[in-house]
């Protein structure tokens, strides 16, 4: 559901402070979890108002249209009197809990604010707002005043929490906050906080409502979406302060009724605050005004000259660079190609994107950085004749949907590998040409495995480090379903104990939550607007490096464009190995570089078929070298399926002795058809390739290339859905047989792909790692060490 200016919440109550695990150790329930439990409740919206983040929104919103419900955007910010004086050691900081709230109170005001914005530009201002304030904090925390507020202000709504009723500048910070929202942008929350405590609390908060003429709104102070994760919450709360749960005392909640509950249930206790509960749907109804789908990505615009529009320069650039690719003349299929290509990127209005990229790896080439694009990318012929990827499409079969397709409703992404020594001059380049405020690096949310989650659990609960260390052990070599007693027992561990149940049971509801933002290896995103107004922006904890809240996930649901500027040891091998050459002999003409190495060396492919391969790259593993002598590669093309079969998938798929066999002419290929021969014939009737199996999709199963790519998907998320690929079973296997497939031949082909789905290999991944094996190679044969 998309909250537009005409939706209204048609339900008499609104949470409207719910915190995920995305407030990093405070909240118990993933986003998704909040989302889906509200819309079981009955509600029609809820506000998610994490710590001074929008780090979990894009889940909350990717659920909410999934169930049909409003989501409410907001978050909640502290606010301080003075901010403290900057340390240098706060540079060293990477997760939350490594620095404590506490040692700033002293600098703190008594109240903190939830902030909702109720139009696209006052989100922009919010978000500008988180940036500044975690720009001058450390890690984990934000600090902002009440001049920040006032210069934010305008199309916010603000609701007051208050922490010590007791404080002196109570009055007084309420008035100011008056003073800087109109009466129909600030409310006062209340909750009921339960005991005699509480409801004393509860009146006075109303006696505060009254003498500052700020309406009062209910709230539940939502920290998790089940009662049942009371438990859960106390951990989190000791972890983040670092204590054991015997000495939290007073740092945890004194009840378990933080939880979400029904409307029904938040309108009786809040029978004597009735306009509080009306307070809470007026409140919604205007900051549903506002919905994450409003926001407009744009790509930079000075990549284009002036003059001329980004497809006809992009066009141009792909002309002039023809013949530096084919200085014979340019395949008629790959001109073909590349007009295919011209119209989707046209038509998806990509252009900037590819213009982009290809200005990045001219500044790498003009200072002599090695770099090559891999991934999706090498399927494009115009990647290849931009120079951003090395393979040539002649030597693979390109499935350009596989990188841009209409119906995949993803925007492309493209890898770059840089060398690791150098790829530190290309970030600060893309930040010096678009500046901080436009330009940073993607997230990587870091999650609680099994390990972290164990030392983690087990620390709060009072184990010791013997039994942490022995639980480990258990956790990791087994799944819940397959654990028994015995595994428990062989480590000297009581399964019977009621504290390692219960640290069990802790650790497999905490594995894979947040638990704190890192930097993704190089993802870059780049805007034409400010970047700060569309996501807040933090400092990562390498120096000069700035960091988006938001993953890979949450970019590409917002239609969002990728830059991974990648770093490649063997790249920088590899370009100081040919300076050592070319130095040695100067007399070569033309110089020895990547496009001048001779190509198809039978001296080469002998060398590599004997396994003589330490030193080259990706082939020099063990298993690697047992399979060269069985493969024995004699073409590129070869060097491209020995990249790919040598994976836990192949294998598991059953897949790489009947490619043998058949390679070795020790067993016939054979196909029920010439389309089906068309797409395995390379592959002597085996799919090794995730393109293959879109191929497979949708020549055998009817499937459209979008449906085809979805099980691409399925494959590359089998870590977080290991039941991903089940979903298509039916219909690929109907799909074959409604085609005139046998059901062996149906049944064969899906236990293929399901084998080596958890590991599928993009062939165009494989051919572009196989251009350096080869370049390697041809160092090490003819100059040898």
């Amino acid at each position: 559901m998309t909250s537009s200016s005409s939706k209204r919440a048609q339900t008499p109550y609104v949470e409207l402070q719910t915190y995920t695990n995305y407030s990093f150790l405070r909240g118990a329930s993933h986003p998704e979890e909040c989302i889906a439990e509200a819309a079981r409740l009955g509600y029609q919206a809820i506000g998610i108002s994490d710590y001074h983040s929008f780090a979990g929104i894009v889940r909350a919103y990717r659920a909410a249209k999934e169930h049909n419900i409003s989501l409410i955007t907001g978050t909640r910010i502290p606010l301080f009197h003075e901010l403290p004086t900057y340390q240098a050691e706060w540079n060293t900081i990477t997760e939350p809990s490594e620095v404590q709230p506490q040692q700033f109170r002293p600098y703190t005001l008594p109240v903190s604010l939830l902030l909702y914005p109720s139009s696209r530009e006052a989100y922009g201002r919010l978000c500008a707002m988180l940036t500044k304030g975690k720009l001058r904090a450390p890690k984990g925390l934000c600090f902002l005043q009440l001049d920040d507020v006032r210069e934010t202000h305008q199309g916010l709504h603000a609701i007051v929490l208050i922490h010590d009723l007791g404080h002196p500048a109570v009055l007084e910070t309420l008035q100011t906050l008056k003073s800087i929202f109109t009466h129909d942008r600030i409310s006062l929350a209340i909750s009921h906080t339960y005991g005699p405590e509480g409801l004393r609390r509860m009146d006075q908060l109303s006696d505060v409502s009254k003498l500052s003429a700020i309406p009062l709104v209910a709230t539940n102070d939502v920290h998790y979406h089940s009662a049942d994760r009371r438990m859960l919450h106390d951990v989190l709360c000791c972890v983040r302060k670092r204590c054991a749960l015997e000495h939290a005392g007073f740092a945890l909640f004194q009840n378990g009724e933080r939880y979400l509950k029904p409307p029904k249930e938040m309108i009786r206790l809040f029978k004597n605050y009735p306009t509080a509960i009306r307070r809470s749907e007026e409140i919604a109804n205007i900051a549903m005004q506002f919905s994450l789908s409003q926001l407009r990505y744009d790509y930079p615009h000075e990549i284009c000259p002036p003059g001329k529009t980004p497809f006809t320069y992009l066009r141009e650039l792909i002309t002039l660079q023809i013949p530096t690719r084919y200085p014979d003349g340019i395949p008629s299929q790959v001109q073909t190609q590349i007009e295919h290509e011209l119209s989707l990127i046209k038509e998806l209005k990509y252009e900037k994107y590819f213009l982009t990229v290809y200005d990045i790896v001219q500044f790498a080439r003009s200072q002599d950085i090695l770099c090559q694009g891999r991934g999706a990318a090498a399927n494009s012929a115009i990647c290849f004749v931009l120079g951003i990827t090395a393979v040539d499409p002649k030597h693979i079969n390109l499935l350009f949907e596989r990188f841009i397709s209409k119906e995949r409703n993803e925007p492309p992404d493209i890898d770059i590998d840089f060398e690791h020594e150098r790829r530190e001059e290309v970030i600060q380049y893309i930040y010096q040409k678009y500046g901080r405020h436009r330009a940073a690096l993607t997230a990587a949310v870091i999650t609680y495995r099994t390990k972290s989650a164990v030392r983690d659990v087990g620390k709060t609960l009072g184990l010791s480090e013997e039994q942490i260390v022995a639980l480990i052990k258990v956790l990791s070599r087994s799944s819940e379903d397959t654990r028994s007693e015995l595994d428990f027992l062989s480590r000297g561990i009581n399964p019977q104990d009621s504290l390692i149940q219960k640290c069990v049971q802790l650790v497999e509801t905490i594995r894979g939550f947040p638990r704190h933002l890192s930097q993704h290896v190089g993802g870059f995103i780049i805007s034409e607007s400010p970047l700060c107004e569309i996501v807040p922006i933090e400092n990562a904890a390498m120096p000069n490096r700035t960091v988006i809240e938001w993953d890979k996930d949450d970019i590409e649901t917002l239609g969002m464009l990728k830059i991974d500027i990648l770093a490649l040891g063997m790249l920088t091998m590899i370009r100081k190995a040919l300076a050592y050459i070319n130095e040695h002999y100067p007399s070569r003409t033309p110089p020895l570089a990547l496009h001048t190495i001779p190509g198809e060396d039978s001296q080469v492919y002998a060398m590599i078929s004997r396994a003589d391969t330490i030193g080259v790259f990706q082939i020099e593993s063990r298993a690697q070298q047992s399979m060269l002598p069985r493969l024995r590669p004699r073409c590129f093309y070869d060097l491209v399926i020995e990249v790919a079969i040598v994976r836990p998938g192949p294998i598991q798929g059953g897949m790489v002795h009947p490619y043998l066999k058949r390679r070795n002419r020790e067993e016939r290929v054979s196909y029920p058809n010439k389309k089906i021969e068309k797409i395995l014939s390379p592959t002597l009737g085996v799919p090794i390739f995730q393109e293959q199996v879109m191929e497979l999709a949708v020549v055998a199963a009817g499937f459209s290339l979008g449906e085809a790519d979805q099980i691409r998907r399925a494959m590359a998320s089998w870590k977080r859905n290991k039941n991903a690929l089940a979903a298509f079973e039916d219909k690929l296997i109907n799909g074959m047989r409604e085609r005139g497939y046998s059901q062996a031949f149906a049944e064969r082909l899906y236990n293929q792909i399901k084998g080596f789905g958890e590991y599928g290999f993009p062939q165009s991944h494989a051919a572009s790692f196989a251009l350096l094996v080869y370049i390697s190679a041809w160092i090490k044969c003819h100059h040898h060490a």
